[in-house]
This record gives C-alpha cells, structure tokens and sequence, in this order.
C-alpha cells in the first residue's frame, strides 16, 4: 500500500553541513567536553564581562586571574583555565569589533580545518587556495566573510598577518585556531593593540580539526548595525514566560467569565516554553523603530494570541492522537472529557483572534497578522491530516515523507509568531519570504529534537503503544535487513506493538546509527534556518534570529541520544566524565558523511 498523497515526497533536502558531516572528533582534554557545556562557559563569560567589564587589551597572566575566577564561579575544572582566558579575551573585544567595518576586518584560518586526505586545494606563499569543493567549513566561512567585504587567509604565521596590520588596511582580526598557537601569539596581538577574537580549535594535532561552527559565524558577523547585540535574550525569555502567570492573562484578557473560560485559561497558563511568543516579540524588537524604549503592553496581546492558538492546537492534538497525558500532567480531554476538551481549544482560536482586533495596530496590520493566522492555521491542519489519514492504513514513510510532515505541522507556528511580531513592528512587507525559509527548517529542526527525545533514554521503557510518524525510525527501517527489518516493519503498520519495550527499539535504532544521521541532520536544518537570513538586509532581525537559533537549541537537552553519542566519539564513558576528559583519544576515524 503506497502513502497517501498528502506525505508523498515533496521537500528539498538542504545539503548536509561540511564540518558537522564530514567527522566527529573529541575535544582536546583541556576544552570543555561538550557543547552545552562551552555554550555554558560562554553565557558565564558575557555575565561576567557585563558585571566586572573588565578593558582590553590585557595581558594574559591578568586574563587567566578572570579565567581562574570565573571558572570557580561555575565550579569547573582548572582543566579549561586557557580556553576559558582566549574565550573571555574574545568577548572582551566584542563591542569594539563590532564597530570595525567589514572591509577592515581579515579573517584567519588554519589549513588544518580541511579534510587533509581529500583536500584538493594548493598553496602559494600566501596559503591555501581553497578549491570549494564543499568537504569542510573552510569553503562557507571564507564565502560569507568575503560576501561582507572581509580579507581571508588561509595560512599560519604572524608574519603576513602583521605585515597587513601595518599596512594600516586590517583593523581587526577574526580568527580560528588552536590552544597552543593562540598561546604563542598572544604578545604580538597584544601589542599590536587592536581588536582580535580567536576562536579555538577544538583539537590541536594539526591534522582535519574542528570547531564551534556557531561562535565562528557570530564573531563574523558581528557590526554595531545590529541594534539587538545586546538584548538579552535570557532576561526577555524569562519576561514573556512571566506573562503567562493567571494575573498577568486575566490583566491583558479581561476577567474570565464562566468555569469553560476559566478552563480554557487555567490551560493557557500551563506549563510550557513560550518558545512561540518569545520569538513574537524578537521579531518585534529587531524591527520596531522606537528601539530603546519600553516594550508596550499592546504587545503581550500579539503574544498570547501567538499561544492561544499553540495552545488550542495541543489539546486537538493530544485528542486526535488519543494522548492522555502533557506537562507531567493528564491532558484536557483526559480530565474533562473530549466535548469540553474541544470547546476549551475552540474558544482560545477564538480567543487568538479577538486579541489580534484589540491591538492598536492599524488596520492593515491587523489584516496581515488575521491573513498570517489563518494560512498558518491552515497548513497545521494539512500537515496533521495527512498523519491522521496514514494513520487509519499506516504503511512505512520514508525519511523525507516524515519531514514533509513536520514541515507542514510544526513550521506554520514558528512562522506566525515571527510574522505577527514583525506585522506588529510595521516591517512584514519586506521579510516575509525570509520568515518563510527560516521557519520551515527550524520547525523541521525542532521537529527532530523531539523526536530523539521521544525514543531516548529518559522516555522509559514502557511498552509502545502507538506508532507515530517518525523521522528516527525511518531512517532505521531504511538501513535495516533481515528481522530487523521486519520487526521496523511491523511497527510502522501498527502491528505487535504490545511486546516491544522502548529499549529495544532504541537500541536497535542506536545500532543501526539513525541516532547518528539524526543528530547530523538536526545540526544542517539548524544551519539552513541560520542560513536563510544570508539575504536579508536588515541587519538587527539578522543578527537577532541568528541568535535566537541557538537560544532556542541551546536551551533543549537531546536526552539519552547525546549521551550514547558521546560514548560511540571517544569523548566520554558513561558515569566516568571526568576520567573521561583526561584520557579522551587525540583521533577519531571519519564519520560517515551522511545525508538525507
């Protein structure tokens, strides 16, 4: 039996990100071991240079005092005492760098990054003549920074690097490279006294290494055009989670009237991210043109209509896909029954709507942010039709099939929270193509997160009792053979559901390394939604959704995947972290380049 119609094959894949697909390698002892945690290192530093602002330039034995500091504060390891020192002496420079204009800036990277067995380009007494045969990040980073207007080299050595700093054409220097190099040429970069941000390498053996890919292109892109560089994005997170408080709805909604208003408001204020109106008012804030002044009360109505509508969608879900429980909690037709249930939704589309006629927009305004609602509302509905039809004769799905689903499910509300802030900020006309790309791959993207999430270590290992689209197990059943086939087989057309514990699938999943290809696909929809905005003129949306990408990501734990995934790399044993973290390999084998 073929799939129906609506999830036959129909998205364009983006093509898999260079440096994530092409190797997994460990980090160095004396880098902290994981993402999250470097990106945690990161957010401490920046609070620490908001509270001390500490001056640059400064020399590096009055650095590694901050460093040691900073690092107690978090209760780390002395370990990362010089990644933590390079890293604060980075953020030190920000705002400075960022009023260097792109032309004066060079940015500087080491041959190591590439592929060194595969890497066809050659050298000249200025370095590597990258071939952009699309192997490693070097060929993305050099086309971006020479977009902006930047110079680019590809070579080590302080020698040409200081030749053009006195040539008085560079006025800054981004650069990537590793621990000990960065070590070594600290005196100079300090004497020359000018803005320089390095980011390390995580490995420092010299051959096919890599890096943060995020903390490179935000260095590169940093310029004082962006009026949103400093908005925290954590204190305006936590602001709009304080507007869902039962007063705080009440105060913008008016009193509730009636136990089902009541209801459909208690359901409101349940627990949740607010990740949809949190993005409602970034869009806001990077478009508004009175930036600076206090964000108005007008728009907490633009965000509770964004949650309104999320929040309706959730209880027809949870109906439809007979799910019984949400938040740790029994799901609204479990406690109440599915009439009331339905009402509640209902009346918060409704709801949704009212709010949007309430706000002091203009007229035309208000037209865009009904029409947005509305074909967002609309393409939610296809997208979770079409898995309820599947779900009536479910036969396999292809891996593609599957994101085309959650492109169609999970994307239209990313997109109407952006498009009603940047409605309400007057500015929809000119970026609402944008929106549309950006949306669309981090919806898929968060589609993926949740799905790792749903088949990892922390779900249990309770029975399954039903089958749902799943990118993870397509993608299983797509490599697997023989009974393991058969037994994918058999979960994708509900049949034997009963017997099959978590773990098994899990583990079947995690041998057959869709876990792997997952985790690689999560990381290029990431970075197709980054780059998306390439074309986007405004400099303070730009900057601001860039951020937001890895606000949102940074937030969410992959739980149980990432933990094996670790493992599979070399960068730590279970339970073991920190023996782990002084005896993790200098190599790893190439991972399988992996698309979809």
């Amino acid at each position: 039996m073929s799939a129906p119609a609506d999830v036959i094959q129909t998205l364009k894949v983006p093509k898999p990100v260079p440096l994530t697909t092409t190797r997994f390698r460990p980090p160095k002892k004396n880098i902290p071991q994981t993402k999250a945690e470097r990106d945690a290192v990161m957010a401490a530093i920046r609070a620490y240079i908001e509270r001390e602002n500490p001056v640059p330039p400064m020399p590096l034995d009055e650095l590694e005092v901050h460093a040691r500091a900073l690092l107690a504060d978090m209760g780390m390891s002395d370990l990362y005492l010089h990644y933590t020192a390079v890293s604060l002496n980075n953020e030190m420079w920000r705002e400075t760098l960022a009023t260097i204009p792109f032309h004066k800036r060079l940015l500087l990277m080491p041959k190591c990054l590439r592929v060194e067995d595969k890497c066809p380009a050659p050298f000249d007494e200025f370095g590597l003549l990258c071939k952009q045969c699309g192997l490693c990040s070097i060929q993305d980073f050099q086309n971006e920074a020479e977009r902006l207007g930047y110079a680019v080299l590809v070579a080590e050595g302080s020698a040409i690097v200081m030749s053009l700093i006195q040539t008085g054409q560079i006025e800054a220097i981004v650069g990537i490279s590793c621990l000990p190099v960065l070590e070594r040429t600290f005196p100079y970069v300090e004497a020359a006294a000018i803005p320089a941000v390095a980011v390390p390498l995580l490995q420092d053996d010299c051959i096919d290494t890599t890096v943060d890919i995020d903390f490179v292109w935000d260095y590169i892109h940093l310029t004082s055009d962006d009026k949103t560089r400093r908005l925290n994005l954590n204190a305006l997170h936590d602001d709009v989670r304080g507007w869902f408080s039962p007063e705080a709805i009440d105060a913008v909604m008016g009193p509730a009237e009636g136990a089902q208003e009541r209801l459909a408001r208690e359901w409101l204020a349940r627990d949740g991210k607010r990740w949809r109106p949190f993005l409602t008012v970034a869009a806001y804030q990077a478009l508004r043109d009175d930036r600076g002044e206090p964000i108005p009360d007008d728009i907490r109505k633009i965000a509770l209509a964004v949650e309104c509508f999320h929040k309706a969608s959730l209880i027809h879900d949870d109906i439809e896909d007979e799910d019984f429980g949400r938040y740790g909690q029994p799901t609204l037709h479990a406690e109440h029954g599915i009439p009331v249930a339905l009402n509640a939704g209902d009346l918060l589309i409704g709801e949704g709507y009212r709010l949007i006629g309430e706000c002091a927009a203009t007229d035309a305004q208000k037209t865009e942010m009904i029409l947005a609602a509305s074909v967002g509302q609309r393409e939610l509905c296809r997208g979770q039709g079409a898995e309820l039809l599947w779900a009536k004769n479910p036969t396999p799905l292809k891996s593609r099939q599957v994101l085309e689903i959650f492109r169609q499910k999970t994307a239209p509300a990313f997109e109407v929270a952006l498009k009603l802030g940047a409605s309400y900020a007057g500015g929809l006309a000119g970026v609402a193509d944008v929106l549309h790309a950006y949306s669309e791959n981090l919806g898929i993207a968060y589609q993926i997160r949740d799905d790792l999430d749903d088949l990892g270590e922390d779900a249990g290992d309770n029975a399954l009792e039903k089958m749902r689209p799943s990118v993870l197990l397509a993608i299983a059943r797509e490599r697997a053979k023989g009974d393991d086939k058969a037994l994918l087989e058999s979960l994708w057309s509900h049949e034997d559901l009963e017997g099959i514990a978590l773990h098994k699938v899990r583990q079947l999943a995690h041998e057959l390394a869709a876990d792997d290809k997952c985790l690689l696909m999560l990381e290029t929809y990431k970075e197709a939604a980054v780059r998306a905005l390439a074309d986007l003129d405004n400099p303070n949306l730009k900057g601001l959704l860039r951020r937001v990408m890895g606000k949102i990501f940074n937030d969410l734990e992959i739980k149980g995947w990432c933990r094996e995934f670790e493992v599979r790399n070399g960068v730590r044993e279970e339970g073991e972290e920190a023996a782990a973290a002084a005896t993790a390999p200098e190599r790893e084998p190439e991972a399988e380049a992996v698309g979809v």
